[in-house]
């Protein structure tokens, strides 16, 4: 049986996550992890969470779960969610400034306040919330049978400037075009809500759980 832990640090609906996972892969053994035996028992992670990275990195320390979480990152199929890209990040902007778990190199930054729609001219509203189109920029097992412009449900206000444009495997355009998904070796993630997204986001869910990166 499949064991896949989600990151459980006080931040985020986690019960819409887990009954996702629950769904896609009714087989395998879905429990939360609030420390580090139970990230070392997963055979998969899941690291979701919305709100402020502030709040988010003081919780992982809190839990002891900051070396843990980058010791799964090295070595077992990690999807990241929502917040949990920015968490993997160098450094986010928000909250006056926070360093992160430097997985990924890069920053988090916010959304300008100023900007427009390209074809109505119309202000835009920050944070980024609704749906929005996801275009694939290379293949990954994560995509099968996704088209490159399905749509998929944000909230944001921040977002990713991976260092290395190779690991962006996925943008969407909301004023300007940023990287909304992003991977290397056994990483996946993505600032959308994948457990809110309907088929696609779905699809995305079993896609992560049949997935063996090489």
């Amino acid at each position: 049986m499949s064991r896949i832990a989600v990151i459980d640090y006080g931040m985020g609906n986690l019960h819409s996550v887990v009954k996702a996972l629950e769904h896609v892969a009714p087989a395998a053994q879905v429990t939360l992890a609030r420390d580090a035996q139970a990230l070392r028992a997963a055979d998969r992670v899941v690291f979701p969470g919305q709100g402020a990275i502030g709040h988010c990195m003081h919780e992982l320390a809190r839990l002891d779960l900051v070396e843990p979480l980058r010791a799964a990152a090295r070595s077992k199929p990690f999807l990241g969610m929502c917040l949990g890209p920015q968490a993997l990040m160098d450094f986010s902007e928000e909250n006056g400034g926070v360093a992160a778990l430097g997985v990924f190199a890069g920053r988090v930054v916010r959304f300008d306040e100023h900007l427009t729609d390209a074809a109505s001219g119309a202000r835009l509203k920050i944070p980024h919330m609704g749906w929005n189109q996801v275009w694939q920029t290379r293949p990954h097992a994560l995509w099968d049978g996704i088209a490159s412009g399905s749509r998929f449900y944000f909230v944001h206000s921040y977002y990713l400037q991976p260092a290395d444009a190779a690991v962006v495997v996925g943008e969407t355009s909301y004023g300007i075009d940023f990287a909304t998904a992003i991977a290397r070796d056994n990483l996946f993630a993505v600032q959308f809500h994948p457990e809110k997204s309907a088929r696609a986001g779905l699809r995305l869910l079993a896609n992560f759980v049949a997935w063996n990166p090489a």
